[in-house]
């Protein structure tokens, strides 16, 4: 099945090349709560012969301990192993203390205004069939990345350095929206940056093109994705960021800040996660060809239950230091459209997504359009005054350069650069301080990329 809307691909087209012909401008992205990883403290059993109890999580307290260690928490371990009955009689805790202790003192303050926030869409399982020369060909070329690139820039990142972080942790807004700066503590040398991943609904448009299907909670309770083969059985597997992330992290603890992972910039149209989660599809009215193809080929589909398993991956995601943005509900060009048009877009996101993913205090505009120029939001910006007062703190457009951070009082505001095959194709010298392109390029990606 494919995409209806063929209006609002000429529209993200037309956005993308004025967007690049101002080079360190605002560039697109191509479609449409705080959350920290919870380390459970639990008492540990007296008896020598017995093991540790474990956290919901299923790590023991000396698991979770070490897990945050890695992950430069030492205050939390420090605290979370003193919370113990027998932590003065416990020598394993009581060394991993005085390591927290020494190591916190040889921490240094990141500048935030330094930190650089790089974002994905859907990785690319099956190049074979994303570049298969139909009319879609193009934009997965100039807009998507590869397992393989994926993969690969992730490990030189991790190698360099750099350690994922939130915008949560760059700065901290308390109860009537007043915005503070974070301070973001790391060992001399680490690089802390923002991951982000826009449009992780798997749209109907994408199916058979080589993407993964939908987040699911496997038989362990982990996410993975599923993958629709050729023959119409199911794989399950790490075929997009998300489990891909997940899997590294374990691996490499230390790529992340106090648990921290990436942020998802969600739209609600074609629902979230791969769930048909939107009042259409329960309604029957309003529906787009895709979504009619959809009900048609799915007669047993069951909004309910669709909407409760979002919900299970979801939380799932949240527990593993996941975080949700609103990318507009329905893919919406903040730069063009009225005040009143984002108030509308936004009633269905609260409506529609919140309840599924959860309250969230963040907006990653689509198409990279933003709700006011270079100098920052106005006290007279109508836009930027709705959204303030849903509780939205933290704003994000698509920006070439390094870094672009803005702080005041009212607001967080950070440029991302994209990490996909135009950028690659065209401008490799910009993401010279992540990767080296040529270390990371997929030789199965069509060349020339489409210019925009």
């Amino acid at each position: 099945m494919r995409k209806g809307n063929i209006k609002m691909k000429k529209a993200l087209l037309a956005v993308l090349l004025a967007a690049i012909t101002v080079g360190s401008g605002i560039l697109p992205d191509w479609n449409r709560e705080e959350v920290k990883t919870v380390y459970m403290p639990v008492s540990a059993s007296k008896d020598k012969n017995t093991k540790e109890k474990k956290s919901v999580s299923g790590e023991s307290v000396l698991e979770q301990a070490k897990t945050m260690y890695a992950q430069y928490d030492y205050d939390g371990a420090i605290k979370l192993l003193k919370s113990q009955k027998d932590f003065d009689t416990n020598k394993e805790y009581m060394d991993i203390a005085a390591k927290c202790q020494v190591a916190k003192a040889s921490l240094v303050e990141y500048p935030i205004e330094q930190i650089t926030h790089v974002f994905f869409h859907t990785l690319i399982r099956d190049t074979g069939k994303a570049f298969d020369g139909d009319k879609d060909e193009g934009g997965y070329n100039q807009m998507m990345t590869t397992i393989d690139e994926f993969n690969k820039m992730i490990q030189i990142m991790y190698e360099k350095g750099y350690v994922m972080v939130s915008l949560h942790d760059m700065a901290t807004a308390d109860e009537d929206g007043t915005m503070s700066r974070g301070k973001i503590m790391l060992p001399e040398g680490k690089i802390p940056f923002v991951l982000s991943q826009d449009d992780v609904s798997y749209y109907h448009y994408m199916d058979g093109d080589g993407y993964a299907s939908r987040l699911i909670l496997d038989e362990n309770g982990e996410v993975k994705n599923e993958y629709i083969e050729d023959d119409g059985t199911v794989s399950v597997g790490n075929y997009d960021m998300v489990p891909l992330i997940d899997a590294f992290v374990k691996e490499h603890p230390d790529f992340s800040y106090h648990g921290r992972k990436g942020i998802l910039a969600m739209t609600g149209y074609n629902g979230v996660l791969g769930y048909r989660t939107d009042i259409a599809y329960k309604t029957k009215e309003n529906l787009q060809d895709d979504q009619k193809a959809f009900l048609q080929d799915n007669p047993d589909f069951d909004y309910e239950a669709e909407v409760a398993e979002a919900k299970k991956v979801a939380e799932a995601m949240k527990a593993e230091g996941w975080e949700f943005a609103s990318h507009t509900w329905g893919h919406m060009n903040a730069t063009d459209r009225s005040a009143e048009d984002l108030k509308a877009d936004n009633e269905k996101w609260e409506a529609y997504v919140a309840p599924i993913l959860g309250k969230t205090d963040m907006i990653i505009f689509a198409f990279g359009a933003d709700i006011g120029g270079w100098e920052g939001y106005s006290a007279d910006n109508p836009k930027f005054q709705y959204y303030k007062s849903r509780g939205y703190d933290y704003y994000c457009n698509v920006d070439s350069s390094q870094y672009f951070v803005q702080l005041t009082d009212q607001y967080l505001r950070q440029g991302r650069r994209n990490l996909d095959g135009y950028r690659m194709y065209y401008n490799p010298e910009m993401l010279s301080d992540l990767f080296d392109v040529s270390q990371v390029w997929d030789n199965t990606r069509p060349t020339p990329v489409p210019e925009m």
